[in-house]
């Protein structure tokens, strides 16, 4: 009887917090609503998600090993390693041996994966500019310093 009494009121407080006050719903709303606006410009150069974000990645962080690249585009290995496949079959990355660690392979982003994250790169920052619409300079740095922090209690890696 205690437990059914626990997880009513486990239930009971997620209504009293509300949707709109649950963070972790609004973050997936709004990466859902921001990957739903690059969709059509995504299936125009032939990318999914996953190849979007490993694109983005790096171009800002070139020649990552795949593990860490999975990380930061929090996307799951075999998703990742399906992804990368389709990029290098179309020319956008190469993946090389790591020469610290020959078990390993980074990936790059060659000239036409940049050619192709360049075309998006517009629209993603119209996405990105969009939903800052109306918030100040203060909130936004603000906004991010309490994003990190929140990345950072939760986090597993050390990036």
């Amino acid at each position: 009887m205690a437990e059914s009494t626990d997880q009513t009121e486990q239930l009971r407080e997620l209504a009293e917090i509300g949707l709109e006050g649950y963070a972790p719903y609004l973050m997936n709303r709004i990466m859902g609503r921001y990957n739903a606006n690059l969709r059509k410009e995504m299936t125009a150069l032939g990318l999914s998600t996953a190849k979007m974000r490993a694109l983005a990645i790096l171009s800002a962080k070139d020649g990552l090993p795949i593990g860490t690249l999975g990380i930061y585009a929090v996307v799951e290995q075999s998703t990742l390693s399906r992804a990368l496949d389709g990029l290098q079959a179309d020319g956008l990355v190469r993946r090389e041996v790591d020469s610290d660690d020959q078990r390993s392979s980074r990936v790059y982003l060659t000239p036409e994966g940049r050619a192709v994250y360049d075309r998006l790169w517009p629209h993603m920052r119209a996405s990105h500019d969009r939903m800052f619409k109306g918030i100040s300079s203060a909130e936004r740095h603000a906004l991010l310093a309490t994003l990190n922090k929140m990345l950072t209690n939760i986090r597993i890696h050390e990036i």
